[in-house]
């Protein structure tokens, strides 16, 4: 974790937040209390903050410091409101292409994510506040840079999201292995979102249940998945390919 992207220190993570720094995610210590450790679990509740528990020697690796027990980790970039993204995206006349990433977790996965979807042309990234891979500086690094120049958007539940999509106009589309659609047989030349789960887990059931088409790619060798990142650029150059 980069220095310049961190803040240590119960008070200095609270004022951070009241000042609605873009706080990515708070470290705090297993079994600590006090009243001051109290006071940030309220401010980080009320506003969203995505926190985890951790043992004291991982905040130690994370600073010298003295970090009585909370470490935050800030992202190096701003975030979009998603109804802001899809209104100036339909405004422009654009034929919308966003994506939408499932319980993925890996900064590395989640930058090379960004770089393609960046050479894509895709509209904007939406991943939910809890659970997502964070933006920092392997984000950054495995991006080339590209995370500065798409939106993204963070919400708190994805299946809204496709909701407020779905009204929008916009076809949502699971890349998944559980059905016999492959990402060759749907229409792609109209406003669509692609939605990719963890390499883990895949896409959340109750999630596979709401989206309008599912897809697969085709495989051909004994191992049965592909990386991610892997499976999103084929997704998304043939997004490309229907549309030039």
């Amino acid at each position: 974790m980069e220095k310049e992207h961190q803040i240590f220190g119960i008070r200095a993570i609270s004022e951070a937040i009241l000042a609605k720094k873009e706080i990515d995610k708070v470290f705090i210590q297993k079994d600590i209390s006090g009243e001051l450790m109290k006071d940030l679990m309220k401010v980080m509740k009320r506003n969203n903050i995505n926190f985890t528990y951790v043992p004291v020697e991982k905040l130690n690796r994370l600073t010298p410091n003295n970090h009585q027990g909370a470490v935050a980790t800030i992202s190096p970039i701003g975030f979009m409101d998603l109804e802001h993204l899809v209104e100036s995206t339909i405004a422009a006349n654009k034929t919308p292409l966003f994506l939408i990433l499932d319980q993925l977790s890996d900064a590395r996965n989640f930058g090379a994510i960004i770089r393609t979807a960046e050479c894509t042309g895709v509209n904007g990234i939406i991943v939910q506040k809890a659970g997502s891979a964070p933006v920092n500086g392997d984000t950054v690094k495995t991006s080339a840079g590209a995370v500065f120049n798409i939106p993204i958007c963070k919400v708190e539940h994805i299946k809204d999201a496709i909701f407020y999509l779905q009204g929008s106009g916009i076809k949502t589309i699971a890349a998944t292995e559980k059905t016999e659609s492959t990402i060759y047989d749907i229409d792609l030349t109209d406003g669509v979102a692609i939605i990719m789960g963890s390499e883990e887990r895949g896409i959340n059931p109750s999630v596979l249940k709401i989206v309008d088409e599912k897809a697969k790619l085709p495989m051909f060798g004994t191992i049965g998945s592909l990386n991610v990142s892997v499976a999103c650029g084929a997704f998304l150059y043939e997004v490309v390919r229907q549309r030039i």
